[in-house]
C-alpha cells in the first residue's frame, strides 16, 4: 500500500542522500526542509557553489517534473544540474527558501511577477512525455455524470453540470504550451541569478488559461483580509489575462476546469 511504500521510503532515506552526496561529491551545508511527499538537502558542490538536493518518491508527477525542468532549462525556472533516475533525485540550484513571493506585500506587484514567470515557461515547446490537457479534460467530463449522483444538494448538481458544459466546448481545442500546473506565491523563491524563480513544477501540455487558478486562489488569507474576495480574484484575473495575452472567455473556461478537477477529487475522497 502506499503508506507502507511511504514508510519504506523515509525509513530508507539517510542511506540515499548519504549515496547522492557521494555521487556527486556534495557537502551538507545547513538544515533540512521537508514538503508534502519531499525532503529537500542544502549541499555544496565541490567547487562551492551551492545547490539542493530534492529527494522525492518516484511517481509519474516526478518523471513530468524532470521532463519540464530540462525543457525549461532554467528560463524563469529553477535550473537542475543533475539527477539520479533511479531513485527520482534531483540535484538543483539552491534558491532562498525562507523568502517566497508572498513576501510582496502589493498584490498587484507579486501578480506582476506570476505573470512574467507563466508568459516565460508558456513560451518554451512542449517535450515529449508529458501528459496533455485534452485526455485530462476529457476523462473529467466523462466523470461528471457519476459524481453528479453521489451530491444531494441540486445547487451543486447543477454547478458541477455547468462547469462539465464549459470544459466540453473546449476539449477539442486544449492548447499545446508546457504548463507548470501548481505556480502560486509559496511555488516563487527569491534568488541569485533573478529576483524571482519557479520551483515544484507538475508539467503537462495545454491551454496556459488551465494555469491560472493557483494564481487566482493564492494567499488567501491577504485575499480576505480587503473584504471583498471576488473583487480581488477578479483583478487578478485581468492582469494575468492581459498579461498573458490570453482569450478571457477560454481563459475563463479553463479556470472552471480546475474548479472542476478539484470537486471531483473532493467527491473521490469523500469531502
Amino acid at each position: 500500500s502506499g503508506g507502507e511504500e511511504g514508510r519504506a521510503w523515509i525509513a530508507g532515506l539517510p542511506a540515499l542522500v548519504a549515496r547522492c552526496v557521494d555521487r556527486w561529491e556534495l557537502k551538507r551545508d545547513g538544515g533540512v526542509r521537508s514538503g508534502e511527499a519531499s525532503l529537500v538537502v542544502p549541499v555544496l558542490r565541490a567547487d562551492g557553489t551551492r545547490a539542493a538536493l530534492k529527494l522525492q518518491m518516484p511517481r509519474e508527477e516526478t518523471t513530468a517534473a524532470l521532463i519540464g525542468l530540462r525543457a525549461w532549462g532554467g528560463d524563469g525556472m529553477v535550473r537542475l544540474l543533475d539527477h539520479d533516475e533511479e531513485s527520482s533525485t534531483m540535484l538543483l540550484e539552491r534558491l532562498d527558501g525562507s523568502r517566497t513571493l508572498a513576501s510582496v506585500e502589493d498584490d498587484d506587484e507579486a501578480m506582476g511577477v506570476l505573470a512574467g514567470l507563466l508568459n516565460r515557461l508558456h513560451s518554451v515547446p512542449a517535450p515529449p512525455g508529458l501528459r496533455g490537457l485534452g485526455e485530462i479534460a476529457g476523462a473529467m467530463v466523462e466523470e461528471v455524470p457519476s459524481a453528479v449522483d453521489s451530491l444531494a444538494d441540486p445547487e451543486d448538481r447543477s454547478r458541477l453540470r455547468g462547469w462539465a458544459s464549459a470544459v466540453a466546448e473546449l476539449v477539442g481545442e486544449p492548447g499545446d504550451r508546457v504548463l507548470h500546473w501548481d505556480l502560486h506565491y509559496e511555488n516563487v523563491l527569491a534568488a541569485e541569478r533573478e529576483p524571482w524563480l519557479a520551483i515544484d513544477p507538475e508539467p503537462l501540455v495545454g491551454d496556459p488559461g488551465f494555469d491560472l487558478w493557483p494564481a487566482l486562489d493564492t494567499g488567501w488569507d491577504r485575499i480576505e483580509a480587503t473584504g471583498d474576495a471576488r473583487r480581488v480574484v477578479r483583478r487578478r484575473f485581468d492582469l494575468l489575462t492581459e498579461a498573458l495575452e490570453l482569450d478571457r472567455g477560454r481563459a475563463a473556461g479553463w479556470t472552471l476546469a480546475r474548479l472542476l478537477q478539484n470537486t471531483l477529487w473532493d467527491i473521490e475522497d469523500g469531502l
